[in-house]
């Protein structure tokens, strides 16, 4: 048992690191000019009309590292950086959060999953710690509290391994454009990539503790039987 607390406080320690490295990448390119000289604003605006994608409005929302596409109303949402901003971290941003309208637009499967599985996941992540807190207390007389707190936290972990494939499409397809029409080159390009890619690793460590902690009250479940 005081393993699984090992790992799971390291998870914690990695993904503190992470998130800390992000935001110094985020930092770092923010000061670098992007040649094109637009904005995250214009940059998306060009990139869905270039990818034949209409009907998306384009946001500044409040907030740092707030940026995120919004399938309900169809509507990517930049952080005041991002939308104003004309640097290489701007640009990258922006053409990933349109990067996940391009797959709402041509019905990209694993963001169709999750965008199911968001109903669900809501209610469940607003009582599941409160029902495991509930479990873990009286497993010897009601087990079954516990086993329900687990499957719930077994669908918010899904949710979190089906996001990995979401984002990194979304990746894919915003540096794949950024190269093919010029947006980004030679340096701009990887440090752009470079930012992406702590972006994606906060989405990875996320999933691997999700996992780690559901792994835990597994083996908590099976132990008091």
């Amino acid at each position: 048992m005081p393993s699984i607390w090992i790992i799971l406080i390291g998870f914690m320690l990695l993904s503190w690191l992470v998130s800390s490295r992000l935001k110094s990448k985020f930092r770092k390119y923010s000061k670098v000019g992007l040649r094109v000289g637009l904005s995250g604003k214009e940059i998306a605006e060009k990139m869905l009309q270039d990818c034949g994608v209409e009907g998306v409005r384009i946001l500044s929302v409040p907030g740092r590292l707030t940026d995120h596409y919004n399938p309900i109303d169809r509507t990517v949402n930049l952080s005041p950086e991002v939308y104003n901003g004309r640097s290489v971290a701007a640009a990258a941003v922006a053409a990933h959060e349109c990067g996940h309208a391009v797959q709402h637009a041509t019905a990209y499967s694993f963001l169709t999953m999750r965008s199911k599985l968001v109903p669900v996941i809501s209610v469940s992540s607003r009582y599941m710690q409160w029902v495991l807190l509930a479990g873990v207390f009286t497993m010897e007389m009601f087990p079954g509290i516990l086993l329900a707190g687990i499957i719930m936290f077994a669908g918010t972990t899904l949710f979190s391994f089906v996001t990995l494939p979401v984002e990194f499409d979304a990746t894919k397809r915003a540096l794949a454009w950024l190269t093919s029409t010029g947006m980004t080159r030679g340096e701009e390009h990887h440090d752009a990539k470079d930012a992406l890619k702590w972006a994606a690793l906060t989405y990875v460590v996320a999933a691997l503790a999700s996992l780690a902690t559901l792994l835990y009250y597994i083996q908590l479940y099976l132990s008091r039987r």
